[in-house]
């Protein structure tokens, strides 16, 4: 993951395989396992980033829908995975594949054009720095 920026509550972080291009991850700051775990403050500022999170994606990419899944099964710290899907792109009409036995990896040029896009979106929402 390569890091874009600190929202409130979370961490906003572009993931390095793009077979969904635009694909990215909200960590949230404190070490927790589950929404459960959180208060009823860290909840609403949790999800307000993950909202905040889709817009800027949204903006940036245009998908014509945006998944989100929270799994934890082998990194066990709560984080929401933020997947744009674009009609006949990978996956569409299904559950994204989370671990795609063959990843899309860019050049360090084109990571740093994607978070660009998405910081530009986050300036315009008055968040990036």
């Amino acid at each position: 993951m390569i890091e874009i920026e600190t929202l409130n509550s979370s961490t906003f972080y572009l993931n390095k395989d793009q077979t969904h291009p635009g694909r990215c991850i909200l960590a949230f700051n404190a070490h927790k396992n589950e929404l459960f775990q959180l208060s009823t403050d860290e909840l609403h500022l949790f999800m307000d980033d993950v909202a905040l999170a889709a817009k800027a994606i949204q903006d940036a990419f245009q998908p014509q829908k945006i998944n989100y899944a929270i799994y934890g099964d082998i990194v066990s710290h709560l984080h929401f995975h933020i997947v744009p899907k674009y009609i006949n792109g990978a996956d569409w009409g299904d559950a994204f594949t989370n671990n795609p036995e063959i990843k899309k990896e860019l050049l360090e040029s084109q990571y740093n054009e994607l978070i660009r896009k998405i910081k530009v979106q986050l300036n315009q929402e008055g968040v990036a720095k």
